[in-house]
This record gives structure tokens, sequence and C-alpha cells, in this order.
């Protein structure tokens, strides 16, 4: 590994954001509390960019996420709290005590063991209000909160025996919401879709499936699939349409994928 390149680029990087902290307008009227946005518009950004496989894109927008690092470094130590030597060296103290079982003498041999040694010394270290799912961010976007907490109830032993078994609570659930919409309860059918959705991205976790990435693969493909049945509809309106013709058009729009 060619270190002291990398630590050439961390070290230009570092005078870049000192100089325009002092010479940019923009830069400098920048706080913690403004950049946020920012921060959550660059995470989008490289997400799209890993969904699209996007190599020389994730390379930028890992370039623009580094930058946010530098920058709250930056920030932080213009407030005398704290500055990037000692962001980056809580994160390396805070990796090593959380790999025992690479920097001490614990076993863990699979990947769920180390997850879940890794939870048990995040809870005891911070001893977090609200244990084990208090450490899950109130901002995530509904369908990766659950997912973590499912990960995270899971690390502490509490899941389905086997895999297989999440199916019967993805059936329950699919029940559930049909005897509400049966008795026309909006709330409660309101709260069962939720338990449905709940259900479905655990399974994904137990089958190892990303079900935000498998949802993003589907909104694509309909969006695919329905720029091809506006194409090939010249200018009709699918209001014009008998739904014969709407699904014969979506018919050919999957047949020439």
């Amino acid at each position: 590994m060619n270190y002291d390149k990398k630590l050439k680029a961390a070290e230009r990087l570092l005078e870049v954001m000192d100089t325009l902290r002092e010479k940019c307008p923009w830069d400098r009227e920048q706080t913690i509390e403004s950049l946020r946005n920012n921060t959550i518009e660059e995470t989008y950004e490289l997400a799209d960019a890993i969904a699209d496989n996007n190599m020389e894109g994730i390379k930028e927008e890992l370039g623009d996420l580094l930058l946010h690092v530098v920058f709250y470094s930056k920030l932080g130590e213009e407030q005398g709290a704290v500055d990037f030597a000692d962001v980056a060296d809580a994160e390396c103290d805070k990796l090593i005590y959380r790999h025992p079982h690479v920097y001490s003498d614990i076993h863990a041999d699979t990947p769920t063991e180390v997850m879940q040694n890794w939870e048990a010394l995040k809870l005891r270290k911070k001893q977090r209000k609200g244990g084990i799912l208090g450490g899950v961010p109130r901002s995530l976007p509904a369908m990766v909160k659950a997912f973590r907490i499912g990960e995270k109830a899971a690390s502490s032993g509490f899941d389905w025996e086997k895999k297989e078994d999440v199916w019967d609570k993805v059936k329950e659930e699919i029940a559930e919401i049909e005897v509400e919409i049966a008795r026309g309860d909006k709330q409660r059918t309101f709260e069962e879709i939720g338990d449905l959705f709940f259900a479905l991205v655990n399974m994904c976790r137990l089958y190892g499936f990303d079900p935000e990435m498998a949802l993003e693969q589907c909104n694509k493909k309909f969006i695919r699939r329905f720029t091809h049945m506006e194409a090939e509809a010249d200018g009709r309106l699918f209001t014009e349409m008998s739904a014969e013709e709407m699904d014969q058009l979506w018919r050919n729009a999957k047949k020439d994928e």
C-alpha cells in the first residue's frame, strides 16, 4: 500500500479546506448546522452512484463526502472542540475496540458472531438510553430504519429460529390486512400495512437481500417499461385506451427488454 501517496492527498485536502475557509465567502459563512442538508444530499448522490454501479461517480461522491468530514472537522477545530486528527483517532480507537476478534483474543468465526459482538460492545461502551435499538438514527428513511432495527434485534438473539419461518409472519400480516379492509377500519388497515412492510423487510434481511436496492430496481424497471409504453402509444393518452390495449403495451414493453 502506498501510504505516502494517501497521506499526501489527505494533507492536500486539509490545506485546501484551510484556504477555502479563509478566502471563499461561501465556505467562510458555513456552520455545522448549515452543512447538514448538503451532507444528506451528498449521501444520496453516493447511494445513486452505487445503485448504478458507476465507479467514476462513486469516486466523485466519496470525495464530496470526505470533504464534508474535513469541513465539519475544520469547524470543530475553530471552536476548539475537535479537529481532523481527533476524528480519525477516535474512529480508529472505536474500530479496534469493536474488533476484539482481530486485536484481542476474542473468537468470532462468522459475520453473525462479529455483529453480535459489535452490538454488545457498542451498547456497553455507550450505555445508550433506549437499549439496543436506541442507536438507530431517527432521521433514517423508514425502510432503511426497519432493516437496521431488524439487524440490531437479531444481534441480541431476538430473531426467527429458521429464516423460512418469516414466511408465516408475512402471510399472517397479509391475512390481517384483508380482515381490516373487509371491516372498513382504515386506521387498523394502515397499521397492518406497516406490519407487512416490516415483515417483508425482515424477510429480505434473512435471505440476504437489500430491500431498498430491490425496490429501487423495481422503480427503475417500471419507469423503463412505462416510458416504452408512452413511446409506443405515439401520442395517444392512456385515458383514451381500453384496459386490454394498455395491457398489450405493457406486455410489449416487457418483451422488448
